[in-house]
């Protein structure tokens, strides 16, 4: 296999898995254009690193996302930071490190979640309430 690099992406429960490897500029997302994901009101979060770094920078790779659990909104976060990961890791392997500097700083400085995952998870629910954190109300009569 020629030069490519495997990276994730998470937002909750959804993960997106990238491969990197050299070629003419395609991003797939399970298959499809990135032009066509779904929901189409966030379709633009999917294309920010692509818009940040400029078309350039993904002129002589292709990346192919497969992405897998979550809802709609986390499977989109999923995906643009499996997106920013993988071109930073590939620049980091097979080109120099000063690029990579370079597109760390610019995705770093626009939005932090690009290449670090959020840790929030849903907090699970206790006996006593409805939710993890209501309870039941009192009532002195």
């Amino acid at each position: 296999m020629s030069e490519s690099v495997q990276v994730f992406g998470r937002k909750k429960t959804a993960t997106a898995v990238a491969l990197c490897q050299r070629g003419r500029g395609l991003i797939k997302v399970n298959g499809q254009p990135i032009e066509l994901v779904q929901p189409e009101i966030l379709r633009m979060k999917t294309f920010e690193p692509v818009l940040l770094l400029g078309q350039s920078r993904f002129a002589d790779v292709d990346i192919r996302v497969r992405v897998k659990g979550g809802g709609m909104t986390s499977q989109i976060y999923a995906i643009r930071q499996a997106i920013a990961k993988a071109i930073v890791a590939y620049y980091a392997k097979y080109v120099d490190e000063s690029a990579k500097q370079e597109i760390k700083d610019i995705l770093m400085s626009y939005d932090r979640t690009l290449l670090v995952a959020d840790p929030r998870r849903c907090e699970s629910k206790k006996f006593g309430g409805p939710s993890a954190r209501s309870r039941r109300q009192k009532s002195y009569r």
